[in-house]
């Protein structure tokens, strides 16, 4: 293998624009980038971005250097602007094979060496002038273009099964349909009562930079939310005093309800049972009722959305208690409920069967990755 600096194999666009209005509908920020995933499946804003913006070419590879130990790599599926937290970067094909390399940007052998280098405490980044000059390890072009092809095999697998993860979740919302009817509407005459009167809801815990400490208790905050389930591969600690009733419990419902993307706000993860205390950040709430599982469909819903955009309270980008506590649910007997509940854990058992295989081939990818880099 031969080594290479960073800026013999890649070349960091710099070029920027001031947004106008229709680039709010190709405009990617780094919340729409999902870690270990890079495919975009989210973009846009509801208004034009402030401030210069990367611009990127369709097939560019996208890259968080802002807190990049949450390694954010994605292709751009077209032509737009991408956030100046981010860097535009593209192949230098006399080094690197053009399919080979978002397979490297993205592979832990890169983003473990570029996270080392990032500068700043509670909003780390990459600089350029550091991340040039670091030196990697690189297969010839024609074995790249061999390991590319199995790379790309095993990714589109990979895409395949979490599209069939996707449709488990639909199928559960369909099935909440079919039992209890659109909420919107309570076709079927159930009981109508507040969310109040039905559980409680906990704003999360206001700390500040000094308090954040390895030894301290781990906060929820709106990244560890993915898919539904809770994510730790991004956590911090703080050290400080929690009230008893910040600390999350199994079955919780964790929301975000506070966030910069619109599209990020409403998003919830059932509480599992957890080996250690946690608690959650000031953006996030708890919502803590013995319906957790119809609730937790039901906040998945267009009709709790609908809701909380209709109500008399409303706010850009947050939901408040006060929104909260306007919100009126049909409420079926508890013996539906449980019925449902039923279907819900056989669902879950589906879902990690395949998340075992995705594990499984996640292994494999890494595994082919480090034996040929580095």
């Amino acid at each position: 293998m031969a080594r290479y600096c960073f800026d013999e194999i890649a070349i960091n666009s710099t070029e920027k624009k001031k947004p106008v209005a229709e680039d709010k509908y190709t405009y990617i920020g780094l919340e729409h980038l999902d870690s270990g995933c890079l495919k975009v499946t989210r973009f846009g804003a509801d208004i034009a971005p402030k401030g210069d913006k990367l611009i990127m070419k369709k097939g560019d590879v996208l890259f968080g250097k802002r807190r990049a130990y949450q390694k954010k790599v994605a292709i751009a599926p077209f032509d737009g602007i991408f956030s100046a937290h981010g860097m535009v970067l593209r192949p230098k094909e006399e080094v690197i094979d053009k399919d080979f390399f978002p397979m490297f940007i993205s592979s832990d052998y890169f983003l473990d060496a570029a996270i080392k280098i990032s500068v700043g405490s509670l909003s780390p980044t990459i600089n350029w002038r550091d991340l040039k000059n670091l030196e990697f390890d690189l297969p010839s072009l024609e074995e790249q273009h061999k390991i590319a092809k199995v790379l790309w095999s095993i990714h589109d697998t990979l895409e395949a099964y979490k599209k069939l993860l996707q449709k488990t979740d639909e199928l559960v919302k369909s099935q909440f349909i079919e039992m209890f009817g659109d909420p919107t509407f309570n076709p079927k005459g159930w009981n109508v009562r507040k969310l109040s009167e039905i559980g409680d809801y906990f704003i999360g815990l206001t700390y500040s930079p000094k308090d954040v400490s390895e030894s301290g208790m781990v906060v929820l905050r709106s990244g560890n939310i993915q898919n539904a389930k809770l994510d730790f591969n991004d956590i911090i600690r703080v050290k400080t005093e929690v009230r008893e009733q910040l600390i999350v419990r199994e079955n919780d419902i964790l929301m975000c309800s506070r966030n910069g993307s619109a599209t990020l706000v409403g998003k919830v993860a059932m509480i599992p049972e957890l080996l250690e205390k946690m608690t959650f950040g000031a953006f996030m709430t708890i919502i803590r009722s013995h319906y957790y599982d119809y609730l937790f469909t039901y906040f998945q819903l267009d009709a709790f959305r609908a809701q909380i955009s209709s109500s008399k309270t409303a706010t850009i980008n947050q939901i408040t208690k006060a929104m909260l506590d306007e919100v009126v649910i049909p409420v079926p007997p508890i013996v539906l409920q449980k019925q449902f509940a039923a279907f819900v854990h056989q669902s879950d058992k589906s879902k990690s069967e395949l998340e075992q295989a995705i594990a499984e081939l996640d292994a494999t990818y890494k595994k082919i990755i480090s034996d040929n880099l580095g």
